[in-house]
């Protein structure tokens, strides 16, 4: 069972797509535009937990490959579910002023508390894949920093041609 996933390839939409891609698309354009400020819905408060799609593709052939005793040895049966993720969790206050810094938005960075938080916190126990020996190795920023790098060289491909879409 992942946690939020992110990283090229994602979807950048500007109307459908999850919170850390929206971040990175809305930041770039308001750095792109020079706005002074970015407003991000709720009070920035809620934690969430995001794994690198390159951690988690590893994570799933590591799980593969792991020996059949040893799986079992950290499972049961009808408990067999894996969680993958990071076991780090940031308030998307936080998160919003990481990806300003990565796409270079200088401006303002505001809330909208009439806007939902959704659930204060998301953070899954990965203790049982920890265990068998499996940790992520992108960290939040370089990842960030992958993602944007991909966004960047593919913008004409997923910007653009969604905006239009979006407005028809």
């Amino acid at each position: 069972m992942p946690t939020n996933l992110y990283g090229p390839g994602d979807n950048f939409h500007p109307e459908n797509s999850h919170v850390l891609p929206a971040l990175i698309r809305r930041f770039h354009e308001a750095a792109r535009d020079g706005l002074e400020e970015v407003v991000i819905w709720g009070t920035g408060t809620p934690k969430r937990e995001f794994l690198h799609v390159d951690d988690m593709a590893e994570a799933a052939l590591f799980v593969l490959d792991l020996p059949p005793n040893t799986y079992q040895d950290h499972t049961q049966p009808m408990l067999s579910h894996i969680n993958v993720g990071s076991g780090e969790d940031i308030a998307i206050r936080e998160l919003a002023g990481l990806v300003a810094e990565i796409t270079g938005f200088k401006g303002r960075i505001e809330t909208d508390s009439s806007k939902p938080d959704g659930t204060p916190r998301k953070l899954m126990d990965v203790s049982r894949l920890d265990g068998m020996g499996w940790k992520a190795k992108i960290g939040l920023r370089e990842g960030i920093e992958d993602a944007y790098r991909w966004f960047v060289e593919n913008y004409e491909q997923v910007g653009p041609d969604i905006v239009a879409e979006c407005s028809q």
